[in-house]
């Protein structure tokens, strides 16, 4: 028999999107499933709405929070009852299809068997869809040449040190994680206490540990993208240097503590279009980091350029 998988999705404040997710959950071609929604104290009825739509669905289990933990704190909960030995994360505003549940385990078990190594984190290729029509394909990390592994990811994700060879794709975003239920414990699960980009502590973590990072080619999910409160670029920043203060002795160990914390401004500045403050940062980060800023810049700006071009360009067509 196919083992358990736990399907893990996170709820706030999603009345418009919950069911898309979870229906998408209830579609997968995996017979053996339990689906575990938690709502984190949404203030709107999207508790009510899973309740009313898992009456009769006796694999689904509804947990409310009484009080906003975060998306660490509710993926934590997930955790704490999961019962199946793989654990696979859903969003509240995505959309899974019907075959990812079992392409990323069958990828995930045949590097495993390939490599006798169980510190594994699968990721899913998908699509990212913007409220404009805008389409921007999402490969996973590992899903082509090169597996990254250990600490080539650690410095990926903390300054944008890449290996040649290795494919880092979209990074590590939950929404797109297949691993062991075993690993998410090992790692003691996600740091409750960032509100944002929880998911790349979590890499950094087992990439340190010495994890691998796989990904499936195929597409395998559909991420629409949302402009909420908490997605601003003041509360990216704050979580985003606490990670690095987190590393602080790693960093410091690569000469890379400062680097890191700038870079992360640097962005922060473009994000937040305080372009005198952006070139600037950016012009004392180049003349104090010649070659490596440099190559970190090229490595950042084309793709980055392309992405926000293209976004201009479909807004445009849709006024």
């Amino acid at each position: 028999m196919n083992p358990l998988i736990t399907i893990g999705i996170t709820c706030f404040n999603s009345r418009d999107t919950i069911l898309r997710a979870l229906n998408s959950a209830l579609s997968q071609d995996w017979e053996n499933l339990e689906i575990i929604v938690v709502d984190d104290f949404s203030a709107d009825d999207s508790a009510t709405i899973v309740e009313s739509a898992i009456a009769d669905q006796k694999i689904v289990r509804l947990i409310r929070h009484e009080k906003n933990t975060g998306p660490g704190g509710s993926r934590n909960t997930i955790l704490d009852n999961a019962h199946g030995e793989f654990v696979v994360f859903f969003d509240d505003d995505d959309e899974s299809l019907p075959g990812r549940v079992r392409v990323q385990y069958e990828t995930l078990r045949e590097y495993e068997n390939k490599t006798d190594v169980r510190l594994v984190a699968c990721y899913a290729s998908g699509v990212r869809r913007y409220p404009n029509g805008y389409e921007l394909e999402v490969p996973a990390i590992g899903s082509q040449a090169d597996i990254p592994k250990g600490e080539l990811v650690a410095d990926y994700l903390l300054f944008n040190d890449r290996k040649d060879g290795v494919f880092y794709g979209a990074g590590t975003p939950t929404c797109s994680l297949m691993a062991r239920l075993s690993t998410f414990r090992a790692l003691e699960g996600f740091d409750s206490s960032l509100r944002r980009v929880e998911d790349v502590d979590f890499a950094i973590r087992l990439a340190l540990a010495g994890g691998h990072f796989i990904g499936c080619a195929q597409k395998l999910f559909i991420q629409y993208a949302t402009f909420d409160s908490d997605k601003t670029p003041i509360k990216n920043l704050e979580a985003e240097l606490r990670i690095v203060d987190k590393n602080a002795e790693y960093l410091r160990r690569r000469n890379r503590y400062d680097y890191a914390r700038n870079w992360f401004r640097i962005r922060y500045y473009h994000f937040s279009g305080q372009r005198l403050k952006f070139l600037t940062a950016l012009t004392i980060f180049l003349v104090r980091y010649p070659v490596s800023g440099t190559r970190h810049l090229m490595r950042s700006f084309p793709g980055r350029w392309a992405h926000e071009r293209s976004m201009r360009a479909k807004t445009d067509m849709t006024r």
